[in-house]
Order: C-alpha cells, then structure tokens, then sequence
C-alpha cells in the first residue's frame, strides 16, 4: 500500500544511523525478511517485482519499525463519499 514504511535503526559504531523504505507509489508494499544472518526490506510491486532492497547484518540491526499506513475506516468512507457501502450508486 502507498505510503507503508519500514525503519530500520542500525549500529554504525559509536553512534546509530536510521534507514527508511517507502512503497512510494499505489500497489506497492514493503516486505521484510531475515535470512542467514542478513536483514533484507524490500519495496515489492503488486506482481511481487522487487523494485529496491535494503539489507543489513543482523547483528548491527538496534530496531526494525514497520509503520503501516493507518486503513480508512468504513464510517470516515461514508462520510466522505456521503453514502454507505450497501448503496448502490446508480440508484442514489
């Protein structure tokens, strides 16, 4: 979904940097996944494309925060558009 973000805190020694993966365009998600060893966040296409990845050693990964775009609630909808779900446009 646009707008899914994923922030990965990583320890760079004496100090901690911060990384951040966006889906930056509609139907796109973000993934995460560990293997051997290896953080990988990967921006991934509605057909399951990769179009970018991010890794890091595990070892140095402080915190991974994935923030999902917060989902638009049936009442907000409503109130929005002025109608319910059930409505049928064409006879509105």
């Amino acid at each position: 979904m646009k707008g899914d973000r994923v922030e990965i805190v990583v320890d760079a020694g004496d100090t901690t940097r911060t990384y951040e993966v966006v889906a930056s365009r509609a139907g796109r998600r973000v993934e995460t996944a560990v293997r051997r060893g290896v953080v990988e966040v990967s921006e991934v296409t509605r057909s399951g494309s990769v179009v970018r990845t991010a890794r890091f050693m595990a070892t140095r990964v402080l915190a991974l925060v994935e923030q999902p775009v917060p989902r638009e609630e049936a009442a907000e909808r409503e109130a929005r558009t002025g109608r319910s779900l059930g409505e049928d446009p064409e006879t509105s």
